[in-house]
C-alpha cells in the first residue's frame, strides 16, 4: 500500500512536532531533579528519556488501548477533516512551538496541537461554506457572502465539544489539581520528617527523586505521544475512509476506527513515543531554567512532591481520557510546594506571565492554522 505523498508529509511533520516536544517539554521532567543537583542535565535527560518511552510497553500492553490519542482525533467532526486540514494544522503547532521554545517560556505543546487542528479544521468549513453560498447566492455582495458562510459555521458542529470542553476546563483544572496534591504530599511528608536528621532526609529525598522523576516522566510521555499518534490516526483514517475506500474501515462504526487503527498500525505509536524520547534527550534549557528555579525555589524533598504529584495527575487524566499539559500541570505541583513555604515564595510574576501564554495558546494555534490553511487552499 503506497500513502499519497501529503500524508507522507503530514507523518514526518507530526514525529518532527513529536520530537520538538520532547525538547521544549523536557523541562517539565527535569527541572526540580537538576534544579536539586540529583543529576547533571545530562543524565536526567537519558534518565526521563528512558521512561518517556518505556511509556509505550504500559499504554499498549498494561492499559491495553490509547486514550488520549483517541480522543485528539475526535476532537474535530470527521466530515470536516482531511489531509489539508491536518498539515495546516501541524505548521501552525510547529510554529507556536518553536518560537515559545526560543524565548524560553513553558507553553503547552499539547494545546498547541488541538488548536492548530481546530483553527484549520474550522477554516476548512468556513470555506467549503463560502464556496457553497456564492454559487447559490450570486446576487450576494462578498460581506454577505462571508455573513451568511460564517453562520453556517456555527451550526455545522463541527468542533465535538463534548471533547473539547473537558480539555479546556483541564487548562485550570490540571495545574490546580497536581498543586492541591503536591501540599498534601508536601505536608505528610514534613509531618512524618519532623525529627530526622536534616541531612540524612535530604539525602533520603535526593534517592527517592530518581523514582518520582522516573514516574513523572513515565506519565508525560503516556500523555503526551498519544497527541501525536492520534493526529497521525486521523489522517490515515482519512486515507482509509475517504481516499480509497477501504470495506475494511467503512464497515467499522466511526467510534470504532481509531483502535482498529491503533491495533493494525501499532509502528505509529511506537515511533510516536520514540521520537519524543529523543527529543526529551536534546534537552529544552531555556525552560528548564524556568520551570527549575524561576517560579519557586525546590528541594529535593519539594522535588519529590512535586514530580510525584504530576504523575498522579496525569495518570487520573489519563483513565478520564482528557489530554492535558504536562507542562501546566507540573508547574502547578512546582508552586503547591511553594505555598506550603509561605506564599510569597512563589514568584508571581512569573507565573501570571506563564497563565497568559497557557491561555493564549489555543487561540493563537488556531488563528496561526487558519491562515496556513488559506494559503494551502490557495496554492493547491
Amino acid at each position: 500500500m503506497e500513502f499519497p505523498i501529503l500524508l507522507i508529509v503530514i507523518i514526518a511533520l507530526a514525529l518532527i512536532f513529536d520530537y520538538i516536544n520532547g525538547f521544549h517539554d523536557a523541562a517539565n521532567s527535569i527541572a526540580t531533579i537538576v534544579s536539586t543537583k540529583v543529576l547533571t542535565p545530562f543524565q536526567a535527560v537519558l534518565w526521563a528519556a528512558l521512561w518517556n518511552f518505556a511509556a509505550f510497553f504500559l499504554a499498549a500492553y498494561v492499559i491495553g488501548e490509547f486514550k488520549i490519542g483517541n480522543t485528539i482525533a475526535k476532537t474535530v467532526n470527521e466530515n470536516f477533516i482531511n489531509l489539508e486540514v491536518i498539515f495546516s494544522g501541524l505548521i501552525a503547532a510547529i510554529a507556536w512551538n518553536l518560537l515559545t521554545w526560543w524565548f524560553g517560556i513553558p507553553s503547552s505543546s499539547s494545546h498547541t496541537l488541538i488548536g492548530g487542528f481546530l483553527g484549520a479544521a474550522l477554516m476548512h468549513a468556513f470555506m467549503m461554506d463560502y464556496h457553497t453560498v456564492a454559487a447559490a447566492h450570486s446576487e450576494l455582495g462578498v460581506w454577505d457572502t462571508l455573513k451568511e458562510a460564517f453562520s453556517q459555521v456555527t451550526h455545522q458542529k463541527v468542533v465535538k465539544f463534548d471533547k473539547v470542553i473537558p480539555i479546556f476546563l483541564f487548562i485550570f483544572l490540571a495545574p490546580f489539581i497536581g498543586m492541591l496534591i503536591s501540599i498534601i504530599i508536601t505536608l505528610i511528608i514534613v509531618h512524618l520528617y519532623k525529627r530526622s536528621n536534616p541531612h540524612k532526609a535530604d539525602q533520603s529525598f535526593k534517592r527517592l527523586q530518581l523514582a518520582s522523576s522516573a514516574l513523572f516522566s513515565l506519565t508525560h510521555g503516556l500523555n503526551d505521544a498519544q497527541k501525536v499518534m492520534g493526529i497521525i490516526g486521523a489522517a490515515i483514517i482519512f486515507y482509509h475512509v475517504d481516499m480509497i475506500h477501504d470495506p475494511l474501515y467503512m464497515n467499522i462504526a466511526s467510534g470504532e476506527r481509531f483502535n482498529y487503527f491503533a491495533q493494525h498500525y501499532l509502528w505509529v505509536p511506537l515511533v510516536s513515543f520514540l521520537a519524543i524520547a529523543l527529543g526529551t534527550m536534546s534537552g529544552g534549557w531555556k525552560i528548564i531554567k524556568t520551570m527549575g528555579t524561576k517560579i519557586t525555589k525546590v528541594t529535593p524533598l519539594e522535588g519529590v512532591s512535586a514530580e510525584t504529584a504530576g504523575a498522579i495527575t496525569l495518570f487520573i487524566t489519563e483513565h478520564l481520557s482528557i489530554p492535558v499539559s504536562t507542562t501546566h500541570t507540573i508547574t502547578g505541583s512546582i508552586i503547591g510546594v511553594g505555598l506550603t513555604k509561605r506564599v510569597s515564595a512563589v514568584r508571581w510574576g512569573i507565573t501570571v506571565s506563564l497563565l497568559w501564554a497557557w491561555v493564549l495558546t489555543i487561540p493563537i494555534s488556531a488563528i496561526v492554522a487558519g491562515i496556513t490553511y488559506l494559503l494551502v487552499a490557495f496554492l493547491s
